[in-house]
């Protein structure tokens, strides 16, 4: 719950100058306030819907598990699963996601993933470069990032970028604004008590450190009405000007520009009820709740509850958000890896199924651009000490459906073995600007400043995957 008080230097209605800048200044839940951006201001897409939703599935899915089985290949390669037909003639994947088959033709299987890194580099799944690329100049800014630059949110008040992002470190610190600056850096509730699952120690001390401004509830302090609060807005013209222009990191300027669009958050309560999963139909609760499993987690992955994290991202969405990222783990199965795949596909495989029929049924999929994948694949051979599947940066896979893309298709091969691309490999730029188009904006034509004021390009590829679009 956010409160606001301050008991020192009080204004003439009791509001001290303390309160409101703590409202602001140390954010809504964590809230940095630019990334409020700049609804009312900005055009492109205007007042659609368009989106996108970034499902990372954390560890780096096997894909000989799931969408690229091998049958006739090796018992140590083919693995325990069993292939089972789905709605795109030919198209056989995993025993474990049945619902996903049953819709297929709203998805495009990429099995042919490439341009990943060894490491649990998370980031690349959120802007298509390593996450080391401009380092010297703060970095790549990820793809909700260059969204709120660019477009902000299609309705006010909203955030534009949405970070649900949970575990390892590299993942949950991976949605970076880079060298755009903390005034582009996601919206980040703490939604570790919303679905039960053993947090890494990474997060569990970020999450310490962040205390009371990382909440997943927003609301006003009972003492203080909404119209008292935008009243209060006057408040900033106050600020020191020296201050402001000693600012070299842009808090000022993120607390200066979007201040307004933060308290409309508070006070209309829009976007505050999209994180509040009550407010939704039980029904549609009921029907993104994966039945009959226990909501207990195996090891660090989720609980079956987690399946609601999709529900979270729809109503985000439709509340003005044009970025959410979400991440589904453990796929790190260095060990165990049957165990952990019979107890996590399913969460996927639910989730992936009740988010696409429902942004269907809703009308909204074609403005709704979905994405799953993960930082790599897996190895093709199963480790004989630990019955698990290490890295594999060779070929990965990639699921996609909605934002008005060419679905009901397979993209790409491999080997024998799933081990690498032997044909239509697609770079994981390919994907970002496959999303970017599905948004409207023009990758050839669209750049982005630095501090220094040099312009940056999106990509470095800006041609989408031709077969989509």
């Amino acid at each position: 719950m956010l409160e606001i008080h301050g008991p020192q230097f009080s204004h003439c209605d009791g509001l001290s100058r303390r309160a409101f800048l703590s409202a602001g200044a140390a954010g809504f839940c964590g809230l940095t306030l630019a990334d409020l951006l700049r609804a009312e201001s900005l055009g492109g897409i205007g007042s659609s819907t368009k989106a996108v939703i970034n499902i990372h599935l954390d560890g780096g899915p096997p894909q000989m598990d799931m969408i690229d089985l091998k049958p006739d290949a090796p018992r140590e390669i083919r693995g325990e699963f069993k292939p089972i037909r789905s709605k795109i003639p030919g198209l056989l994947i995993s025993e474990l996601l049945p619902k996903l088959a049953s819709i297929a033709d709203k998805f495009a299987f990429i099995r042919s993933l490439v341009g990943a890194s060894s490491q649990h580099d998370a980031f690349q799944c959120q802007s298509g470069f390593d996450r080391k690329d401009l380092d010297s100049i703060g970095g790549r800014p990820a793809m909700g990032a260059i969204l709120s630059k660019l477009k902000g949110s299609p309705s006010d008040p909203a955030p534009c970028f949405v970070d649900l992002m949970q575990g390892r470190p590299l993942v949950r610190n991976s949605a970076r604004p880079g060298f755009l600056g903390p005034a582009y850096g996601p919206f980040r509730p703490d939604i570790s008590k919303m679905f039960e699952r053993p947090l890494e120690e990474g997060m569990k001390g970020e999450l310490k450190a962040l205390g009371g401004n990382h909440a997943t509830s927003m609301a006003l302090n009972k003492s203080l009405s909404a119209e008292r609060m935008k009243t209060r807005v006057g408040l900033l013209e106050e600020l020191d000007s020296l201050k402001r222009s000693a600012d070299s990191g842009g808090q000022m300027d993120a607390l200066d520009r979007f201040t307004r669009q933060a308290v409309e958050i508070l006070t209309s309560g829009k976007f505050a009820d999209a994180l509040d999963l009550e407010k939704e139909d039980p029904a549609v609760v009921a029907r993104y709740t994966l039945p009959g499993a226990k909501n207990r987690p195996l090891g660090t992955n989720e609980g079956a509850g987690s399946t609601r994290k999709f529900l979270l991202a729809r109503r985000l969405v439709e509340a003005g958000v044009r970025c959410v990222s979400l991440s589904i783990s453990d796929f790190d199965t260095h060990s165990s890896n049957y165990p952990r795949m019979r107890h996590t596909l399913p969460i996927v495989d639910h989730g992936l199924h009740a988010l696409v029929t429902d942004l269907d049924e809703r009308g909204m999929l074609d403005d709704v651009a979905i994405v799953a994948w993960g930082e790599f694949g897996r190895t093709p051979k199963v480790n004989s000490k630990n019955g698990g599947r290490d890295h594999w940066p060779k070929v990965g896979m990639a699921l996609l459906a909605g934002g008005g893309m060419k679905t009901g298709q397979v993209i790409g091969a491999t080997d024998r073995y799933a081990g690498e691309a032997i044909t239509r490999p697609v770079h994981y730029q390919e994907v970002f600007a496959t999303l970017y188009h599905c948004l409207g904006i023009d990758l050839a034509a669209t750049t982005i400043a630095d501090s220094s004021g040099r312009p940056h390009y999106l990509l470095d590829r800006t041609e989408p995957v031709r077969e989509l679009v």
